[in-house]
């Protein structure tokens, strides 16, 4: 019944900050597009995840160069690794993609590797 009183829905939205509410804008676009939100996901899943690169950095492991983004649909991060790669061409911070790939847990932490991704026009 909470859900759908427009008072406390507005008492809700007047007290959130504005990462609140950013966060709650994007997950609203990852349900409207059909995306599972990074914070459902489980280990070993096939997942289609849309969501904004917060973080893109080059760590090299072993010689061979991996191209590390954290990506955030606002309930949650995954990372994305891209195994031999230095860049992607229209891969950067801040830019909306939708990838999808199996999730692995590794320490703890999601991550995709060598996930398929598109880029979102924006």
């Amino acid at each position: 019944m909470a859900n759908t009183n427009p008072v406390l829905r507005a008492l809700r939205r007047f007290g959130a900050s504005n990462a609140e509410l950013e966060s709650a804008a994007r997950q609203k676009v990852v349900e409207s597009t059909g995306a599972i939100l990074i914070g459902d996901l489980s280990d070993r899943q096939w997942a289609k995840l849309r969501g904004t690169i917060t973080v893109l950095t080059m760590k090299p492991r072993s010689g061979t160069p991996w191209l590390e983004a954290e990506f955030n649909d606002g309930s949650g991060t995954v990372t994305l690794i891209w195994m031999g790669r230095r860049s992607i061409p229209g891969i950067t911070a801040g830019r909306e993609l939708t990838v999808s790939g199996r999730v692995s847990y590794v320490d703890g932490q999601r991550r995709l590797y060598n996930p398929l991704y598109e880029l979102v026009a924006g």
